[in-house]
């Protein structure tokens, strides 16, 4: 892409090497020697603002504490903290983990085939709720160190937690209970470490300041919840609107309604479920 970090004036190099792929993002690092403190300082990325992509922004100066700072095409420069505190790192990490969570169309897709599959409100709470609590517990540890685990077989399983989901949609017409919907808080936990993991790949391409690593990992978390509800509330608004546009009832009522969403459900999430076992089988 034709876009580059500049420095301010004074700094050399003001702009660094080109990027380089690494772990499905395009990253630049170097060091830069500058005659005056880099913070009060304005760094910017010309061209950022023709793009759709965020830059993430770490800078460490020896004489003070790392910063992170986000840039997108709607704000591509920002002026580097004087003093940065816990709120900026605090602000920059919820925002890093709202966008993630709305760019993660297979955590989303999982949200969403739980919508669809529990219809009472209450075990619907209960479910997300226990997502949310295991997903914490995994993110927390694999960014501690306490739990490695390669990424790729992991996407992979995420992909097939979908499936099951669908799969339990699909099922639910024939007259039993089943254990998704009879103990729904046991399955989204246990698939929820999974995410969790899922997530922690995320957050360990970004980085972590390392002088305020609980609290950017407690941020982050804030952020992934925060663009989970906007989309639990946002789906049931729009389905809410649809139902009563359409139907007498609730849309999800109607058997064939339930069952489309299934097969469209474990339609595309058997597609990212084999494309991810050939990508890491054939490397």
């Amino acid at each position: 892409m034709p876009i580059d970090l500049s420095l301010p004036a004074g700094c050399a190099p003001q702009t660094g090497p080109l990027p380089t792929a690494r772990e499905g993002a395009w990253e630049a690092s170097w060091t830069a020697v500058c005659d005056r403190p880099l913070p009060g300082g304005t760094i910017s990325i010309p061209g950022l603002e023709k793009t759709r992509t965020d830059v993430l922004v770490r800078i460490s100066p020896l004489e003070s504490t790392t910063v992170s700072l986000r840039l997108t095409a709607a704000e591509p420069s920002a002026i580097v903290p004087l003093n940065p505190g816990p709120l900026d790192v605090f602000t920059a990490y919820v925002g890093l983990g709202f966008e993630h969570i709305l760019e993660g169309w297979d955590h989303l897709l999982f949200v969403f085939a739980l919508l669809v599959l529990i219809r009472d409100f209450w075990r619907l709470v209960g479910a997300v709720t226990a997502f949310t609590v295991a997903h914490s517990l995994t993110l927390a540890a694999a960014t501690f160190g306490w739990v490695t685990l390669p990424p790729a077989p992991v996407e992979a399983v995420i992909a097939l937690s979908i499936v099951f989901l669908a799969s339990e949609i699909a099922l639910s017409g024939d007259g039993r209970v089943r254990l998704s919907q009879s103990a729904p808080w046991l399955v989204t936990f246990a698939f929820g470490l999974l995410h969790g993991l899922g997530f922690a790949g995320a957050l360990k391409e970004i980085g972590l300041p390392q002088s305020d690593i609980p609290l950017a990992l407690l941020a982050f978390n804030v952020g992934v919840e925060a663009g989970q509800l906007a989309f639990v509330v946002a789906a049931l608004a729009v389905l809410a609107v649809v139902s009563k546009l359409l139907t007498k009832g609730p849309l999800l009522a109607y058997r064939p309604v339930s069952l489309c969403m299934a097969y469209a459900i474990g339609s595309l999430s058997s597609f990212w479920l084999i494309e991810r076992i050939l990508s890491f089988t054939a490397a």
